[in-house]
């Protein structure tokens, strides 16, 4: 019998009602993580982690009686086992390099595109999946685990200068946005549905992704006509 993988906790620590509810909603369209407590501040924060340690923490930098980088170190000074993803306005260096200093596992810049927020649930997944399935590394295995993660929106950009014909940007982003609400892969008739557009534009734009590796095709042989085509967003990118 398959053994139940249990969902990552996680603990949102924002003072913006709005935006917790909407990080609390990205959530939901991944099943392998919950949302268990909404903090408002950082000394409720600190309370609840006497009682309650998540396995990750959403942490926003202008809360409104702690700086978010003295509340990152104080959580690393008392409880080191929790991971820490900051999700904020502030673009500054030196809050940037406090993030890295105290082992930030990422850090999303406000307004939060969702494509860039559940890509990073997704890479944090799979990197303490990872983790906690081994126990010796190569140098090689190492190495993936520290580089930088690369989310779709980035690898798209680094293609928008040499787009082929007939792929637009917003389309090609709207697309994509969709795939990432989606728990299984789908054939291009029903995505199309879904997007609203035709079923070429749908399947243009699947096998587009496809060539960057950002989707992955599985190939279903039904028992009358031919194989159909089904598309999902690749983890991890």
């Amino acid at each position: 019998m398959k053994e139940k993988t249990l969902p990552i906790e996680v603990m949102i620590i924002e003072d913006d009602e709005l935006a917790a509810g909407i990080y609390s909603e990205f959530i939901s369209k991944l099943k392998s993580f919950k949302v268990t407590y909404i903090s408002n501040n950082g000394e409720q924060a600190i309370n609840i982690l006497h009682r309650y340690k998540p396995q990750l923490i959403l942490l926003d930098i202008y809360l409104p009686d702690i700086n978010g980088v003295d509340l990152l170190w104080k959580i690393r000074n008392l409880y080191r086992d929790i991971d820490i993803i900051l999700v904020t306005a502030s673009n500054e260096v030196e809050t940037v390099k406090e993030a890295i200093r105290g082992g930030a596992f990422s850090y999303i810049i406000k307004p939060v595109m969702m494509n860039k927020f559940l890509g990073t649930l997704t890479k944090y997944e799979e990197t303490t999946r990872t983790l906690n399935k081994s126990e010796v590394f190569k140098q090689a295995d190492v190495d993936s685990l520290f580089l930088s993660s690369e989310n779709t929106t980035t690898q798209i950009n680094k293609n928008e200068v040499n787009l082929p014909k007939g792929i637009d940007k917003l389309t090609l982003i709207r697309i994509k946005e969709k795939l990432l609400t989606l728990n299984n892969s789908i054939n291009a008739n029903d995505f199309a549905d879904i997007v609203g557009v035709s079923h070429s534009t749908a399947r243009r734009y699947l096998e587009y992704l496809a060539s960057l590796g950002i989707v992955e095709i599985s190939i279903n042989h039904g028992a009358v006509g031919r194989p159909e085509r089904k598309y999902s967003y690749k983890k991890g990118t």
